[in-house]
């Protein structure tokens, strides 16, 4: 679906804007820009500056109001801005009408989330997964987009459907649709067939949000070379190793990770992928514990394994970045029985909370991974024996 000629050449330079509601604070908007930023750097772009207004509810014209839409628009003019990218969902008739005012292309957090995905996927499992969540996107947006595709000329936001098929209406899309679906059906049946051969293997899924050092702590404890690096959604298959730690086997999967606003086509359309989390015997749940946010990314990954129902299935919380929290959090004067006093008021807040299920490690500087390997060890055999008492090779 990307046409070569549409490759981003250059580093687009982009400007961020957000509203705060009346539920919310302004902190927290901007907490939402700073992983914005993140995103459009993962795309391809460097955030120049962004844009906070505070109203009761979005302007149903141009989501913001008309002064802030002009002093949008003339920084963008005088500051050679390629992209506009708003941090909510947009309709199309807002797009259409705010590329008409501030004259540069616009897209919403879904569009750039959409746009990292068609750029990651490499498998045709995965690639027919962004394709279908891209049309899903566009099919309430054709009567707006149109335009707005057509005068585009690539970069963000343009990869996939529509920046070749501006006539394409409707009926097209929705038949496109329908046959991707099906094509996703039979994909979905292989898999299933290829997770029913795996036997019966307990079977261990990372989970987390992204970013948070899934893939690394994956290397680790499979001896595998899992795509790892310090973008959002480095990993959109899942990979999954065959392990065996003291004569004890089990399957280990990688998992695409969430985030918050996550668009919910994207979630529909991986679902397949997901099942692996929902067939999962076991969730390693990674915490990225450096992050200012940590306690807002694990609320959003316990919400969202609460909507797929699997809240309750065994879960080791895993807070990983140890190294980068103890240094972020200490000055260098204070003592070390005060920052080890500390240390273990928090370990402890987080056992209790989780019920005695929470390791701290550092995936990066190896601390506690044989730790790790151990808690992990203990609850596949404990399940091992549980569901197969009779069968002691998986226990020793």
């Amino acid at each position: 679906m990307l046409d070569k000629k549409n490759k981003i050449n250059k580093e687009e330079r982009a400007v961020l804007v957000g509203v705060v509601h009346k539920d919310q604070r302004e902190e927290e908007v901007m907490e939402y820009l700073a992983e914005l930023a993140f995103l459009a750097e993962t795309a391809g772009a460097v955030t120049v500056k962004k844009f906070i207004q505070k109203l009761p509810h979005p302007d149903s014209r141009t989501y913001v109001g008309k002064g802030k839409l002009q002093e949008i628009a003339t920084y963008v003019q005088n500051k050679d801005i390629d992209l506009l990218i708003f941090d909510d969902e947009l309709s199309g008739a807002q797009i259409g009408n705010i590329e008409k005012e501030v004259n540069v292309k616009t897209i919403d957090r879904s569009d750039l989330i959409l746009d990292i995905f068609a750029r990651r996927a490499k498998t045709a499992q995965a690639k027919a997964q962004v394709e279908l969540a891209q049309y899903q996107y566009i099919l309430p947006r054709l009567r707006g987009m149109w335009k707005h595709l057509e005068r585009l000329g690539g970069g963000i936001g343009t990869r996939g459907p529509g920046e070749t098929e501006i006539e394409t209406d409707r009926r097209i899309v929705r038949d496109k649709i329908s046959l991707l679906r099906k094509r996703l059906l039979e994909i979905d049946k292989q898999a299933f067939t290829q997770r029913k051969d795996r036997g019966e293997f307990i079977r261990v899924a990372l989970v987390g949000y992204t970013n948070v050092g899934k893939s690394t702590i994956m290397n680790l404890l499979s001896k595998s070379d899992v795509l790892a690096e310090n973008k959002l959604f480095a990993t959109l298959d899942t990979t999954t190793r065959k392990i065996v730690y003291e004569t004890t086997p089990f399957l280990l999967s990688d998992t695409v990770g969430f985030i918050r606003k996550l668009p919910h086509h994207l979630v529909e359309s991986f679902k397949s992928t997901l099942d692996e989390v929902r067939e999962a015997d076991i969730l390693l749940h990674v915490v990225d514990i450096s992050h200012p946010a940590y306690e807002d990314q694990l609320g959003v990954v316990n919400k969202t394994l609460q909507e797929m129902g699997v809240q309750e299935k065994p879960t080791i919380t895993i807070f990983n970045k140890m190294d980068l929290y103890i240094k972020h959090t200490f000055d260098e004067w204070l003592n070390e029985e005060t920052k080890e006093q500390i240390l273990n008021d928090m370990k402890a807040r987080w056992q209790e909370q989780t019920g005695g299920n929470a390791i701290f490690i550092s995936a990066l500087e190896r601390m506690h991974i044989d730790e790790l390997r151990k808690v992990i060890l203990d609850k596949v055999r404990e399940l091992y024996r549980i569901r197969y008492p009779y069968k002691t090779e998986f226990f020793y």
